[in-house]
């Protein structure tokens, strides 16, 4: 067995207190998030999302939240791809983000709905050019030659075809929103006696907020 060993970083963040929480789990995390803009160097936006099959096999990956309204978190993705199979199959997902120069962790659980084509459409035409192209020229997750000149003469194909300017959004490609039913915020502490604090939607609206064990 080969143990792996971490930075040793000790977690000496500031106190998490019950009466600091926002009601609203959705709005607890735009403050934190926030609040990661300005002090995260990598990506704020990225989380670890875990989708499943039928069967129960979990697969995870990482993808850019890119929206958070009053239902929900956004992310947008090839429905053919693995996780929009899985999410055809068993529309129940869970993320988790992880901000170290906050030291702070958020994970989320909840169903998965599609975003309807309006909110695609929106969020498609925002994106660059080359992006909206990729996006018609991947066939995601699908084995293809190992060569990548595959990929490069398809993105020349989509171009020719899309060359009067507008790129439409692909029937294949979009966005779902999560839906939380449980969020946890963890702030790293000392000696390992992080706070946690665990959202739990109550039947009728509304939320219980409980302290767990580190």
């Amino acid at each position: 067995m080969t143990y792996l060993e971490g930075s040793g970083k000790e977690f000496a963040g500031p106190p998490l207190l019950l009466e600091q929480l926002d009601a609203d789990p959705l709005r607890q995390f735009l403050a934190w998030y926030q609040e990661a803009q300005r002090v995260e160097t990598g990506d704020p936006t990225a989380v670890a999302l875990a989708t499943s099959s039928r069967e129960g096999r979990v697969r995870s990956r990482m993808v850019l939240l890119k929206a958070i309204d009053e239902r929900g978190f956004l992310f947008f993705t090839n429905y053919g791809s693995r996780k929009g199979r899985d999410l055809a199959d068993n529309p129940q997902g869970a993320f988790s983000c992880f901000w170290p120069a906050s030291m702070r962790q958020v994970c989320v659980r909840g169903a998965v709905e599609k975003t309807a084509v309006e909110e695609s459409a929106a969020y498609f035409e925002s994106r660059p050019v080359l992006s909206r192209l990729s996006a018609w020229a991947s066939p995601q997750s699908e084995p293809i030659p190992p060569e990548r000149s595959f990929l490069e003469d398809r993105l020349q194909q989509v171009q020719e075809r899309f060359s009067s300017g507008h790129v439409p959004l692909p029937p294949h490609w979009g966005g779902y929103r999560l839906i939380p039913d449980e969020v946890e915020f963890w702030q790293g502490r000392s000696n390992r006696l992080h706070d946690r604090f665990h959202y739990v939607r109550v039947p009728g609206g509304g939320w219980k907020v409980e302290r767990l064990a580190p």
